[in-house]
C-alpha cells in the first residue's frame, strides 16, 4: 500500500504541472496581439533651423556698470552752451523713439544723399542731413551707404544739456 500511495502522490503532482490550462487566457491574448496589422511609426517632424538672434545692444551702456555722474558729465562735455531749439517746428519723424526707427537704405538725387528710415508703423521716410529725428532732439549730421550718424541733446542730470552721437545702421529685410 505504501508503494500506491506513493505512486498517486507521484501521478497527482505529475498532473498538476503537466496541463496549460492555467495559462490558455495568456496564450489566446498573445495569439490576438500577433495577429493586429502592423502600424507605421510616425516620420521624425521635419527640423527647424536654428535662427541666431542678433544682439543689437552692444554699442550701449552696460547694466551692469554705474553710470557716469553727472559731474563728470559736465566736464566731458564741455561745452555749457548746448541746448534744444525749443522754439523751431517739430518734423515728423520726432515723435518715435531712435530704438524704433530703423534704416533701409539710402540714395542720392542730384547730389543730396537722402537716407531712407522706416518708422516702427512701417513707413519709410527720406531724411538728409539737417533733418531731426528721434525725441532727443536729434539732428543728423552725416549720413552715407550703411548709417545714418545723428547728435542728440539729452539732459545731463544737472539743469544742463550735453551731445550725445547716436547712429542708426541699414538694417536688411531678414535680420
Amino acid at each position: 500500500m505504501k508503494k500506491l500511495g506513493v505512486i498517486l502522490g507521484v501521478t497527482v503532482a505529475l498532473a498538476g504541472c503537466g496541463g496549460n490550462a492555467a495559462y490558455e487566457d495568456i496564450d489566446a491574448y498573445m495569439a490576438e496581439v500577433k495577429s493586429r496589422p502592423v502600424g507605421q511609426i510616425p516620420p521624425i517632424p521635419p527640423f527647424k533651423a536654428y535662427k541666431a538672434f542678433n544682439y543689437s545692444a552692444s554699442g550701449m551702456r552696460s547694466p551692469f556698470i554705474r553710470p557716469v555722474e553727472a559731474k563728470q558729465v559736465a566736464r566731458l562735455s564741455g561745452n555749457a552752451t548746448v541746448t534744444p531749439d525749443f522754439n523751431r517746428k517739430q518734423e515728423f519723424l520726432e515723435q518715435f523713439s531712435l530704438d524704433s526707427l530703423r534704416m533701409v537704405g539710402s540714395l542720392e538725387i542730384d547730389g543730396v544723399r537722402w537716407a531712407l528710415v522706416k518708422d516702427s508703423e512701417n513707413s519709410v521716410h527720406r531724411v538728409k542731413r539737417g533733418n531731426y529725428v528721434g525725441r532727443n532732439h536729434g539732428r543728423i549730421v552725416e549720413s552715407n551707404e550703411t548709417n545714418v550718424l545723428i547728435i542728440e541733446i539729452v539732459s545731463d542730470g544737472a539743469d544742463g544739456w550735453i551731445e550725445r552721437p547716436r547712429t542708426l545702421e541699414i538694417k536688411t529685410s531678414d535680420g
